[in-house]
């Protein structure tokens, strides 16, 4: 694995959600360091999007505290975090199908650029978004497919133009939902590939089944349960623990 700064970016303390009499997330601590790839994983139900989902702001604790760089940000909503630099990644690709490739890259990065003010003139258009938006397809492998329209575009290329999308607005922390829900095995191998090749000044959250994608990628391994958190640990913990064994034979039966 490669090092990563111990320095936390990302600090959720006793986080809790309920729908009804239903604890989803029943507080759970949770830490991400600044260049950690971190992932979550448990049976289905465990409580990993939904935590997620507290993270990126889109839905609200019921308890508990969130912090990121220091700053809380319990009560942020979802763009003011995307401004202050969580990005997010969905199950299924949320791109704008009409638009091209690189043009949605464009309309990514369009705040980060300083909107109108940063790109009245045709230059500065070209300088601060369209040239950092090829430069970012090139990065994800879709270079060759700039002028085709979203809609036109396979899955996985769908999935990579997210992740360029996402990297428009230069997220310090990036949180993927399943990447890899739906791809090929050829896709999974590129997904994987790119993923590692992230710079590490992005930090990583990741919720996969896929458990030989987090093997390979993640430094630290978070196992959820029943909405609780049964143990975290580097991926060789993890792999052999008697703990998450039991988690997901619990799951099934």
């Amino acid at each position: 694995m490669t090092a990563f700064a111990t320095t936390p970016l990302l600090t959720a303390e006793a986080v809790v959600r309920r729908y009804g009499s239903l604890v989803a997330v029943d507080r759970v601590d949770l830490r991400v360091a600044d260049g950690e790839r971190h992932a979550l994983i448990g049976p289905n139900g465990a409580g990993k999007t939904t935590l997620l989902d507290l993270i990126g702001g889109a839905t609200r604790v019921d308890g508990g505290r969130i912090r990121f760089d220091g700053r809380d940000i319990t009560r942020l909503g979802p763009a003011r975090r995307a401004r202050i630099g969580i990005g997010r990644i969905h199950q299924r690709p949320a791109v704008w199908p009409s638009l091209t490739a690189v043009e949605n890259v464009v309309v990514a990065g369009w705040h980060q650029a300083g909107g109108f003010r940063g790109v009245r003139t045709r230059a500065r258009y070209r300088r601060r978004l369209r040239e950092p938006a090829m430069a970012l397809l090139d990065r994800v492998g879709l270079a060759g497919v700039a002028s085709t329209t979203a809609a036109h575009l396979s899955h996985g290329e769908r999935r990579q133009l997210e992740i360029a999308m996402a990297l428009a607005g230069r997220p310090r922390l990036l949180l993927l939902d399943e990447p890899a829900a739906g791809l090929s095995g050829v896709e999974v191998h590129r997904l994987a590939e790119l993923l590692a090749e992230l710079p590490r000044d992005v930090s990583v959250l990741l919720v996969e089944h896929r458990l030989d994608l987090v093997y390979a990628l993640a430094d630290t391994v978070t196992v959820l349960h029943d909405g609780r958190l049964v143990t975290s640990g580097e991926p060789d913990e993890i792999r052999n623990a008697p703990a998450v064994r039991r988690a997901y034979a619990e799951a099934v039966r």
